[in-house]
Formats: structure tokens, C-alpha cells, sequence
């Protein structure tokens, strides 16, 4: 037994076999190890969570409304949709959470909410940044609507004489822009009017 043992290690090919062995057993050693070692990766890793965060806090700033108009489009498409405030969608369209999503109610605003989305959508992407200081550019929507959009000193855009609250938003390959107010045709606004007769 010692014999073969030293001719073993006289070997040299046998001998390189055995400590390269060795050595990728060390490093598969070292880098199981070293994993859960968080010191590399932790700021790549709390940037990305720190986006997708704030991508999805983004997001919830459409408000419930908003949210079902986004949520009508295609995640994997680009698209750019101006979508109004919560406030907006109150004030200018009269839908309020407690009762236009309830019972008879519900088919209604999805029929307002999917005319909205016909004004307010384009089939691209549209962000704040693609936009020009002191120049109007314009895109037909889904609806042939056209939208005349510009940019204004605070960065925010200005689409049809309505000015947006919040910018660049992401969904999936969606941009959203959240509106101070509501996009749509002078036919369609007059269909919506407020009575102004009610009480506030």
C-alpha cells in the first residue's frame, strides 16, 4: 500500500489532478459560503427593490379609477395614458368610490371609464423627458381624438389645456401620466355635465 501511494504521488499528472481537485472543491467551498454575504449584491439588490417600490407606489397614485383604465391595456404594448386624478374623476365626471362601482351603477362607469380611456390613450410611449420645452407636439389617441401636449417650466405636461399632477409613472410597458382634470371631446363633456341644481 505505501508503494502505490508513492508512485501515486510521483505521478505528476496524477498529482495535478489532485490538487486541482482540491482547489475547485475550495472554491465551491468559498463561494457557498460566501453567498449569503450581502455586501456585493445589497446595493444592486435595494436598488432594484427600491424601484419596484416605487414603481408600485407610483401606480397606486391612479387611484381605483384610474387603476381600471390602466388596467384595460395591454402590460406588454407601449402605451401613454393621461389618466385623471381621483379628484378629477369626482369633479369632472361625478363617479365617486362608495357608490359608482356598486350594482346597477358599475356598468355605467365602466362605460364612461372605457371612453376615457379611447381620449386619453395614445399607442406609445409618451414620457415628460421625450417632450420639448416650448414646443407642442400632438398624437391621435385610440378614439382619432387629437391631443395636443406640451411641456411646461416645472416639468409637468400640459395636454389639451389640462396640466398633469404626476409624471412618468410605469406600468409594464405602459407610461401614466395623472391629470388635473379630464380629457375628452366637447360631445362627450356635454354628455357628463354636472347638474348643478344638486347640492355638493
Amino acid at each position: 500500500m505505501k508503494i502505490t501511494r508513492g508512485h501515486f504521488v510521483k505521478s505528476p499528472v496524477a498529482f495535478v489532478c489532485i490538487v486541482a481537485s482540491v482547489c475547485c472543491l475550495l472554491v465551491v467551498i468559498i463561494s457557498v459560503l460566501k453567498l449569503p454575504d450581502i455586501s456585493v449584491a445589497d446595493s444592486t439588490l435595494t436598488s432594484f427593490r427600491h424601484k419596484k417600490i416605487k414603481r408600485a407606489l407610483g401606480y397606486e397614485k391612479a387611484g381605483q379609477f384610474g387603476k381600471m383604465i390602466i388596467e384595460m391595456l395591454p402590460e406588454d404594448l407601449a402605451f401613454t395614458v393621461f389618466v385623471p386624478s381621483e379628484r378629477a374623476f369626482e369633479r369632472d365626471l361625478r363617479l365617486r368610490l362608495n357608490d359608482s362601482l356598486t350594482g346597477e351603477k358599475f356598468n355605467d362607469t365602466h362605460a364612461i371609464l372605457t371612453r376615457i380611456l379611447g381620449f386619453s390613450a395614445v399607442p406609445r410611449m409618451i414620457s415628460s423627458v421625450s417632450v420639448p420645452f416650448g414646443e407642442e407636439i400632438s398624437y391621435d389617441s385610440l378614439s382619432g381624438f387629437s391631443l395636443y401636449i406640451s411641456k411646461d417650466l416645472d416639468g409637468m405636461l400640459i395636454v389639451n389645456r389640462v396640466r398633469t399632477q404626476h409624471v412618468d409613472l410605469r406600468k409594464g410597458m405602459i407610461v401614466v401620466h395623472i391629470m388635473d382634470g379630464v380629457i375628452m371631446d366637447a360631445e362627450f363633456e356635454q354628455s357628463v355635465q354636472p347638474d348643478y341644481t344638486e347640492n355638493d
